[in-house]
């Protein structure tokens, strides 16, 4: 039996993959209408902060695994020392729940990562300004995803007054240089507990407001050379940190053709939705794989591209009746909604496209962005 913590979207799309493997999935839900609650039979409800809740639960277990990065640190160190098998365990988790130690570690492996320094006094704020000159990003170490925690500040005063309210709330700070990328890219890779790896296709992701809308497999335009680095780097990663399962390493391109690490994720990922549909063996097979120690599958595309476009509620109560004109305009479609309840701005689902033989990148693009259009509501015809 495979343990989940978290009860969010990733862990109802893992259900889908270990019905397919016959593996059995239990979950730790903080809300009995979790989209994994909601398909996931004799879900856990329960909070993730309670270490008793979480020792109870990962009792009969096999393996204990994750839907987010949120569990607090010391917790995963001692369901280790009771002798749950936790993958990713703490060690490696870390790194991607406080970006402070990442840029410390990825800094010593010798890994590109953009000029950065961790602040606790407005000194450190104007050092870093007249080290690398503003703007500037400021990041809470812990806790930030989907653009929050995250500040562009523009001069000292800026800085200041965010370092006071992180203060007030006890988050600490990371300084980052603003990096004057081109564009962002993904590369995905999954280990397993005997050191077996396998390198996704990298892939590039629009980002808008801090949120990824959509991804572009393969990375269109990429070298190979930096292709090969990137997936070299995630690699690296995956390997010096202990990684068990997915690794997803978010990347900046700069205008010379070279990368930069900027997030990683240790679980399933948004920029890998892709893979359910447009790889021999999906990101959500592949991590029950990893963490069972399962021999891995292959990750080869099963088409030329492949789009995804993220489903961002708007207006429409429900997307249901949209399903009609969407997989009737192109049965080439795959939806894959949530469960979640309506609300603007909030993931509620993506689609994936396969590029079919001769036709253009933008032709899929344009397929994938009609669908996540109609099924969010803007445009009904």
């Amino acid at each position: 039996m495979v343990g989940v913590v978290g009860g969010g979207q990733l862990a109802r799309m893992m259900q889908q993959a270990a019905i397919g493997l016959g593996v059995e999935l239990r979950v730790l839900a903080q809300r009995s209408d979790d989209p994994a609650a909601q398909v996931v039979p004799g879900t856990v409800i329960g909070d993730h902060h309670d270490l008793d809740a979480l020792k109870s639960f990962a009792a009969g277990c096999d393996v204990l695994t994750f839907d987010h990065e949120h569990v607090p640190t010391d917790f995963l160190h001692e369901l280790e020392a009771s002798g749950v098998a936790v993958r990713p365990g703490a060690a490696a988790l870390v790194y991607a729940q406080d970006k402070g130690l990442m840029r410390q570690k990825l800094s010593g492996l010798g890994l590109p990562c953009p000029a950065w320094a961790l602040i606790s006094s407005d000194d450190d704020l104007a050092d870093f300004g007249a080290a690398v000159g503003f703007p500037y990003v400021l990041k809470a170490t812990r806790g930030g995803y989907d653009g929050r925690g995250v500040w562009m500040v523009d001069d000292l005063d800026a800085a200041k007054a965010v370092l006071a309210g992180a203060a007030e709330r006890g988050v600490r700070l990371l300084a980052e240089a603003k990096v004057p990328f081109v564009r962002e890219l993904s590369a995905q890779v999954a280990r397993s507990p005997h050191g077996q790896a396998a390198a996704y296709p990298v892939v590039e992701s629009l980002q808008i407001d801090g949120i990824c809308r959509e991804v572009y497999v393969p990375a269109p335009g990429l070298s190979e050379a930096a292709a090969v680095e990137a997936q070299r780097i995630a690699l690296t990663i995956a390997k010096e940190l202990g990684v068990t399962g997915m690794l997803a390493v978010e990347l900046f391109e700069t205008a010379d053709g070279s990368v930069l690490v900027n997030e990683l994720a240790m679980r399933p990922h948004n920029s890998g939705h892709w893979s359910m549909d447009g790889a021999v063996t999906g990101q959500f097979e592949q991590h029950l794989r990893a963490v069972l120690d399962l021999p891995l599958g292959q990750v080869k595309p099963v088409a030329p591209v492949v789009v995804m476009a993220n489903v961002l509620g708007l207006d429409l109560p429900e997307v249901y009746p949209a399903y009609k004109h969407v997989m009737a305009h192109d049965p080439g479609v795959k939806v894959h909604m949530y469960g979640k309840a309506v609300k603007p701005g909030r993931k509620i689902g993506h689609v994936n496209v396969l590029g079919l033989p001769g036709r253009t990148l933008d032709d899929t693009v344009e397929r994938a962005r009609h669908a996540a259009a109609y099924l969010r509501g803007e445009i009904d015809e």
